[in-house]
């Protein structure tokens, strides 16, 4: 019987020629594998099993002429009947021979590749005797053996010849396929279906294929026979008129063989090479299959050949001039474009616009506005846009676009919306240590710097006066449309305390006030709401000279020594004070007033000297 392990010793046998295998028992396999004749009178059929794993050797014909012949008598033509169909049933075929008993036949021998019977009643056939009779008394035939004998002659030419036959392919058997050659069977094993594993051996019944004969046993009528060797060898004869012309710079044409995410394999004629994702396009490529499929026939060019190795590495962009070369002249700074998103990124989006030339619209030149946070809020891969173009620099193979540049830039009519002066009301979007920005209008921003928050209030940070989302008013202070710079202040809301004061108040004037900071070169006074004058410790002494302590709460009379309007500064003085009491005592002596109720020279020497007592 045809099983498993005699599979797999013909295909080892045939392939690897192991000493453990002796010749025979490869050679018994493949004639239960592939003959009809059964033994000891028993139709053997080959039963469905898997393919057995292919083999690293080929040279079948060297492993199988050890094969050792059994003594069995010799088939001849004259053994040749010819017969006459009278009934095809579910199992077999009676045919009427000419003599007493009419013989039958199995119906698997008539069958074709679909399971179809292909003779009917009154079908003339050749048929061969078998030994013995079946129990209803009926002579065993086989038309199989007959056709073999038939289509001995074309077998033995081509083996002789080492040509290649036709054959097609009948079923699959444990360890490989069942060919028929002119009606006769055939063996061919599994490793020797194709140059690689064909792990579908089911996928080629039905076909036609040219295999070789690599062995044959007429007194056994077995046949084995390899489509490898076949297909070698016209791999050999196509790699060899390819390595003629084969050369760096040379243009050939091929078939894609296979892909990967890294390129694609090309034949090249019996010779394979290696089309790289990065020379298959100047644009972007996310996988070959973008570009081509299997089974393709595309022109390459050979970038670099590796004789000894028989490496080859092609290129498909190569064919076409590079996009890049005249890409300044085709694309002007200025010029509208249109192009594809193909990527979305954090900072912006690629565009498309033509095959091998991408442009960046970066985040910032996507709209006036500053409230995009991502660039999908505005565009998405896929969609077609219009663009401006910003820059070009061929050499680094990048192109800079805009796509706001499309729209009017508010910033160039804010002087007339909204000139120096104007009061404005927006909405506090953010807040820094060195102000608040606000925004009057989509797409902008004024700052309020924390100095032109108030008149009065040493501000250290905004949030000591304003709150992220507040609603508030303005004065547009300064506008530069080219920096995109907006400021505003809120102090300018109301009038300049500094200001009032100083129109209000003159050097010489005595004022009262309040002790607010103590530093080592004197106090910080508060003299009016929000105005503060400085005391040197110089200033601070009573009339005799005598230095006064200054604690922060203590209040005293303050007579202003010097004011500077532009740095807002008031210098004060408490010695002043006392220096213009004295000059006022002698002002009344040299002006006495009238007798009545007057005080005389003596009253006056009198109050001195009664001060001088008290000290």
């Amino acid at each position: 019987m045809f099983d498993d392990s005699t599979a797999r010793n013909l295909d080892s046998a045939i392939t690897t020629q192991e000493p453990e295998q002796t010749a025979t028992s490869v050679e018994e396999s493949a004639i239960h594998a592939v003959s009809s004749q059964p033994a000891e009178n028993d139709n053997i059929q080959p039963a469905e099993g898997e393919q057995s794993s292919p083999s690293a050797h080929d040279d079948f014909a060297a492993a199988l002429e050890n094969f050792t012949t059994e003594t069995e008598e010799a088939v001849d033509d004259d053994n040749i009947l010819k017969g006459t169909v009278l009934k095809v049933t579910a199992t077999h075929v009676v045919v009427d021979i000419g003599a007493k008993s009419e013989g039958m036949l199995p119906l698997s021998e008539v069958l074709d590749h679909e399971g179809n019977s292909k003779v009917k009643p009154g079908d003339e056939i050749d048929v061969m005797r078998e030994k013995g009779m079946s129990e209803e008394g009926y002579i065993n035939l086989s038309h199989q053996k007959a056709q073999r004998l038939r289509a001995w002659d074309e077998i033995e030419k081509a083996y002789h010849e080492k040509k290649s036959i036709s054959a097609r392919v009948i079923e699959r058997i444990k360890g490989g396929l069942t060919v028929d050659i002119f009606g006769a069977k055939a063996f061919l094993p599994g490793s020797q279906a194709d140059l690689r594993q064909v792990h579908n051996l089911d996928g080629l019944k039905g076909q036609m294929l040219d295999v070789a004969i690599v062995k044959l046993n007429k007194k056994r009528g077995n046949i084995v026979v390899s489509r490898k060797q076949i297909l070698e060898e016209v791999q050999n004869e196509k790699k060899a008129k390819t390595l003629e012309h084969l050369e760096e710079g040379s243009i050939l044409t091929g078939v894609v063989k296979n892909l990967t995410e890294y390129g694609a394999f090309v034949d090249l004629g019996g010779i394979d090479g290696l089309l790289h994702i990065t020379d298959m396009s100047w644009g972007r490529l996310t996988h070959p299959r973008d570009l081509v499929n299997v089974g393709d026939q595309i022109q390459v060019k050979v970038l670099k050949f590796d004789s000894e190795k028989q490496r080859v590495s092609l290129g498909f962009k190569q064919l076409t001039p590079d996009p890049w070369l005249d890409a300044s002249h085709r694309y002007p700074v200025g010029a509208h474009v249109n192009g594809r998103v193909i990527s979305v990124t954090d900072y912006g989006a690629f565009v498309e616009l033509e095959q091998g030339i991408e442009g960046l619209v970066h985040v910032s030149e996507m709209t006036w506005s500053k409230r995009m946070k991502h660039p999908s809020k505005l565009v998405n891969v896929g969609d077609q846009v219009e663009c401006v173009v910003i820059n070009v620099n061929p050499q680094e193979r990048r192109i800079s676009l805009g796509m706001r540049q499309l729209a009017a830039n508010p910033w160039d009519a804010l002087h007339d919306k909204f000139p120096v002066g104007t009061t404005v009301e927006g909405k506090v979007r953010n807040m820094t240590d060195f102000g608040a920005f606000i925004e009057i209008e989509d797409g902008i921003d004024g700052l309020v710097h924390v100095s032109n928050l108030s008149w009065t209030k040493r501000v250290k940070h905004p949030s000591e006066v304003l709150k992220k989302g507040d609603r508030v008013k303005a004065i547009v202070l300064a506008i530069e449309p080219d920096k995109r710079r907006l400021s505003l202040g809120v102090k300018q809301l109301q009038p300049d305390a500094w200001e009032s004061f100083f129109e209000q108040h003159h050097i010489g004037d005595v004022l009262h006030g309040k002790v607010l900071r103590v530093a080592s070169f004197g106090a910080f006074v508060e003299i009016a709401d929000g105005i503060e004058g400085l005391c040197h410790n110089s200033e601070a002494q009573d009339a005799n000279g005598q230095p006064i302590h200054l604690e922060v709460g203590l209040e005293h009379d303050f007579k202003i020594i010097k004011m500077n309007p532009e740095e807002k500064k008031v210098g004060l003085s408490i010695k002043a004070v006392g220096e213009e009491a004295s000059r006022a005592d002698v002002e009344a002596y040299k002006h006495p007033a009238s007798s009545t109720g007057g005080s005389t020279i003596g009253d006056l020497i009198t109050w001195k000297r009664a001060g001088n007592d008290n000290n």
